[in-house]
């Protein structure tokens, strides 16, 4: 999608052209917003996540130029940890060595990107006074599995109780709106946003009469949809799980339930765990995660239990910054809630001070990490292993000079696909665990719209495209939440989600999350800027949307390392537990250990904790400590 009448002066690092006039009159909101930014990295808008200068020098590590011996200037600083990686599960693990080693552990966190919380990314707007949030990354505290001890122990500490949505959330704010679907005219048989699309049942019968689909194509969705329909008879409940186990979703609905081409093309944008598509999601998990087409049959599989939910206006950001509050406690000022954090503006400043006991220290790429001498020879004298020693520089690669620091523990809490070009001891074989995943790349973007007049007249405050450039769109979740709303009347601006999973289908899983990373990487802020607003236009245009005056700003959370990477029964071997390469990947190292989603083979905040406290009880063990 296209919008050739879309240019630079439209549209300024993610600013539109009538918010910055606003701004170059001097009214006081957006005023604030542009003072700000320069210090407060979550009101920057444009491109975030990844963003150029965050991650050049990780490149030139993985490229070899970090081969052989890397000289640094000392720091002169020693700790007791220091923690690779400022995501929830970096900053899990220095509070978990804090509460073992007790509040003068001497603890150092170390970032490469302007902000903590890594894929927990708060996106900040401020409008006429008003504070607008937005998810750039980790969405709610959600899982198809219950919390463990350790996590739930760990949010309860930070006084987060996720049974408490119910009372938070207000389902009344987009009464009579639901979701949709955009069929554009290049797949189906005209341009058409439909309402009255449920992810949980069968679309209504308004919606398939409305929906520009042929007469097969429509039959064949009315069949699959239909709970009476046994697409796989003559089977035991064992032999369908192990037919669908080794057959992907798309094989199922063209072979199985004999969907014509068009009627396949209308699940085209639908992504399953860890953003699998239909070509490559195996027809098992599909149905786990609530696909169409089994409901008339029996299958074998294991009960559902799923975590307690509970979503933050910025995502699971506000764990973040929980967890930043416990840890440097003079960022907020003040004890912090899960009401008051949503609100709460947090003052970089204090991240990294010598006078305190934790010091986090943002836009700072580790391009070193090893044993000042080997890491299993216990010195004679003291009876103690030899510390780590740590290297880092500008993640730009704006400055060659690189400073070092030791420690007697260090917590790698970054990628996993990193860490074999900034951990040479590592044995090979760990290394090459460590190489196995391929990170799913994802973008979030983060729209301000003026107001929500189009979505309220075209019904909807979610939309699927299965062929847009973001394939979800989702106006913001109504709550309330201590002093913070997150959607007001409908003639108030509010923020919207929208959701880009690049995949190249025919290729396997991994190598598609190559290829969606390699174009996300080669693809300017423009090019996304103007497919956002052609596809906003196109989609809300006939509904009085005008992208020119209705959008005031834009924050693209660019990640192509996403999310941590799940085996599936396609695309992985069945490997026995103990050989799994996460296992093996995550083995601790002398006095180095591992922790990260990646970890866990899992992208989900309750394993990033767990993880954390995993590495930790391995750093203390590496200490002598019972």
């Amino acid at each position: 999608m296209s919008n050739s009448d879309i240019t630079r002066r439209d549209f300024v690092h993610g600013v539109s052209g009538a918010t910055l006039a606003a701004l170059l009159s001097g009214k006081p909101a957006t005023a604030a917003a542009l003072r700000d930014a320069s210090t407060y990295p979550p009101l920057r808008t444009g491109l975030r996540g990844q963003y150029p200068g965050s991650f050049e020098i990780a490149h030139a590590a993985r490229d070899g130029h970090f081969n052989g011996p890397v000289s640094a200037k000392s720091t002169g600083e020693h700790y007791d940890l220091i923690v690779v990686g400022g995501g929830i599960s970096g900053l899990s693990s220095a509070l978990f060595y804090q509460k073992a080693l007790g509040p003068k552990a001497r603890i150092l966190v170390l970032d490469n990107h302007d902000d903590f919380g890594g894929h927990a990314k708060r996106n900040e707007f401020r409008h006429k006074d008003r504070m607008y949030l937005s998810y750039g990354g980790t969405m709610s505290i959600e899982t198809p599995f219950p919390y463990s001890f350790t996590a739930k122990s760990l949010l309860t500490e930070l006084g987060v109780t996720p049974s408490r949505w119910k009372d938070v959330v207000q389902p009344k704010t987009f009464a009579g709106m639901g979701s949709g679907v955009f069929f554009d005219r290049e797949h189906f048989t005209a341009d058409s946003l439909v309402p009255g699309f449920n992810h949980e049942e069968a679309p209504t019968a308004a919606f398939w009469d409305a929906a520009p689909l042929d007469f097969a194509s429509k039959t064949a969705l009315l069949r699959l949809y239909d709970a009476n329909t046994n697409f796989m008879p003559g089977m035991t409940p064992h032999e369908r799980r192990k037919r669908l186990e080794a057959m992907s979703y798309e094989t199922f609905l063209r072979q199985y339930a004999k969907l014509p081409d068009q009627a396949v093309s209308f699940f085209d944008g639908a992504g399953y765990r860890n953003n699998m598509r239909i070509d490559t999601c195996p027809a098992f998990m599909a149905m786990r995660g609530g696909a169409p087409g089994f409901a008339g049959m029996e299958v074998e599989q294991d009960p559902l239990v799923e975590a307690d939910f509970f979503h933050f206006p910025d995502g699971n950001a506000s764990i973040a910054r929980l967890l930043v509050a416990r840890l440097v406690p003079k960022v907020f000022g003040a004890p912090q809630t899960m009401d008051s954090i949503v609100t709460a503006t947090a003052d970089y400043s204090h991240l990294d001070r010598p006078d305190q006991p934790v010091r986090i220290r943002l836009k700072q790429m580790v391009v070193r990490v090893e044993h000042v001498g080997d890491a299993s020879v216990v010195e004679n004298a003291s009876g103690s292993i030899h510390p780590v020693r740590v290297v880092y520089q500008k993640p730009d690669g704006s400055d060659d000079q690189r400073y070092e620091a030791t420690a007697e523990n260090v917590i790698l809490a970054c990628f996993n696909n990193i860490i074999p070009y900034i951990a040479p001891q590592l044995p090979e074989s760990q290394k090459q665990a460590l190489k196995y995943p391929s990170k799913v790349p994802m973008m979030y973007t983060s729209v301000l719209l003026r107001n929500w007049r189009a979505w309220k007249s075209a019904g909807v405050n979610i939309v699927m495209a299965p062929h847009g450039y973001y394939q979800h769109l989702l106006l913001d979740t109504p709550l309330r939440l201590g002093a913070y709303e997150s959607v007001g009347a409908v003639d108030e601006p509010a923020t919207l989600h929208m959701l880009r999973n690049p995949n190249f289908p025919g290729h396997p899983r991994k190598d598609q999350n190559r290829m969606g990373r390699q174009e996300m990487l080669a693809t300017s802020f423009e090019t996304i800027e103007s497919e956002t607003r052609a596809q906003l236009q196109r989609t809300f245009g006939s509904y009085g949307f005008d992208e020119k005056q209705d959008i005031l700003a834009i924050t693209v959370n660019r990640w192509p390392h996403g999310y941590a990477y799940t085996y599936d029964t396609l695309g992985d071997p069945t490997f026995p537990d103990a050989e799994q390469p996460h296992v093996i990947g995550r083995k601790p190292f002398g006095r180095i250990a591992i922790a990260n989603a990646d970890s866990g083979a899992a992208a989900f905040t309750n394993i990033a904790i767990d993880e954390a406290e995993r590495a930790v009880q391995e750093s203390l063990a590496s200490r002598g400590y019972d």
